[in-house]
């Protein structure tokens, strides 16, 4: 497996768990004050940067700056969807998986030569 193909997708992977939890997390704490949210997202995210700018860092050598932010995108949605029905409690209805399957198929596009 090489390392420039499947490292980008590991971090990318790891990151939007992170980077989830910053954006969404706090949803379930909504009694939190919004500054102390905003402390702990800021947190969040800064480890969430240091996986996304290395992912990036490492796959422009084998995809373009698009492909890149496609397959980070479909990787978000995943990551989300996980998130949205195990952490919140709120599960996808149909028409959310229909969006991101759109979501889905534009990011494929982008792979297209």
């Amino acid at each position: 497996m090489p390392f420039d193909r499947y490292a980008p997708v590991l971090l990318l992977l790891a990151s939007n768990v992170f980077m989830t939890f910053a954006w969404y997390g706090h949803l379930k704490y909504r009694s939190a004050p919004l500054a102390m949210a905003i402390v702990a997202s800021w947190g969040i995210a800064l480890f969430e940067y240091t996986l996304m700018v290395p992912a990036n860092r490492i796959g422009s050598a084998v995809y373009s700056a698009p492909q890149l932010k496609g397959m980070q995108e479909v990787i978000t949605l995943l990551v989300f969807a996980g998130f949205s029905a195990w952490y919140l409690g709120e599960p996808l209805k149909w028409n959310h998986w229909a969006g991101f399957a759109l979501i889905a198929v534009a990011a494929w596009l982008i792979f297209l030569e």
